[in-house]
């Protein structure tokens, strides 16, 4: 077998991937973390954790990551601010092809997560920025004393809108269905909350607006099939996520909604492929979850680097 660059990619720097690099790492593994952004993730823009062990006040997610990204460098973990534009796995070394390189590695862990879904309707690209956002923690202050439309029903949809009420004077909750998906403390202070108002069994069809701001949104009641505009200054869009897995280009399996198939060691159907996080199959998603498979995942690279050689 021909000499490689590395021991272990790994592709994605949100705490699955420097979870990944922190065990690699301090396994004294030949290892480079490549992050196309900074690193941290889609946690990075989350206002506030309190489901993370160690931490009974809480913390932010961009303390969090913070962190985590000390803790790495004590074991000198290599991470690198590059994009990862496909991967050939056709040999037992495989070739990951970046903006403006090509590398060679052993093993890989896919750690790229998954970013929020769109409504895929009138208005939301076009007010992309302008009104329309995914991230409350990012956009939330430019909306003090206005009215602002939030839309789904989960976790991640109560939380950043409880969030926005610190700068909104009023958050509509835009719901398809009569009860709410989020976890239950969740749901009691979003109910307790004088600045939220749920709109139950409604959709969004469209957001409307000037050139250059939002100005209302078309919502219709999924059980009447009634419609009506809502005045507001802003969206806000969490209903749901997609893995970010374009990359692969059908080098390994995939289910139905795109995430990675792998079993309980984190391999997926290529050997020397491993997964961690968001974009892995899984029931769920969250960052204690990342960060066991993560762990897992790294163990099992450091094993596979360990038959081949």
């Amino acid at each position: 077998m021909k000499k490689a660059d590395f021991d272990l990619v790994i592709i994605g720097g949100g705490p699955a991937g420097l979870t990944a690099g922190l065990y690699a790492a301090r396994a004294r593994l030949n290892v480079i973390l490549l992050e196309k952004a900074m690193p941290g993730g889609q946690v990075i823009t989350s206002d506030w954790i309190e489901n993370y062990p160690g931490f009974p006040q809480g913390l932010s997610g961009a303390d969090l990551v913070q962190n985590i990204t000390q803790q790495t460098k004590r074991f000198d973990l290599n991470i690198e601010s590059n994009e990862v534009i496909s991967i050939d796995c056709s040999e037992n070394v495989k070739k990951v092809r970046l903006a403006d390189r090509t590398i060679t590695t052993y093993t890989i862990i896919i750690a790229t997560g998954a970013s929020p879904r769109k409504l895929g309707i009138p208005g939301e690209d076009r007010f992309y920025g302008k009104g329309v956002s995914f991230c409350a923690t990012c956009d939330g202050p430019f909306y003090k004393d206005l009215v602002v439309a939030a839309i789904g029903g989960g976790n991640t949809a109560l939380q950043e809108s409880l969030f926005l009420t610190k700068f909104a004077s009023k958050v509509y909750i835009i719901h398809r269905r009569d009860e709410l998906r989020a976890t239950k403390i969740l749901q009691e202070r979003a109910f307790a909350n004088n600045r939220i108002e749920i709109v139950w069994d409604s959709v969004v069809t469209s957001i409307n607006g000037g050139l250059t701001n939002v100005e209302n949104i078309t919502i219709k009641n999924v059980k009447t099939k009634a419609t009506k505009e809502l005045v507001v200054d802003g969206c806000f869009v969490w209903v749901g996520i997609h893995p970010n897995t374009e990359f692969l280009d059908g080098c390994v399996s995939l289910d139905e909604s795109g995430f990675v198939i792998a079993n309980l060691k984190m391999e997926t159907s290529l050997p020397g492929v491993f997964v961690a996080g968001d974009v892995r199959n899984t029931p769920l998603r969250q960052i204690a979850t990342a960060v066991g498979d993560a762990a897992i995942a790294a163990f099992s690279a450091e094993h596979y680097i360990e038959n081949i050689k």
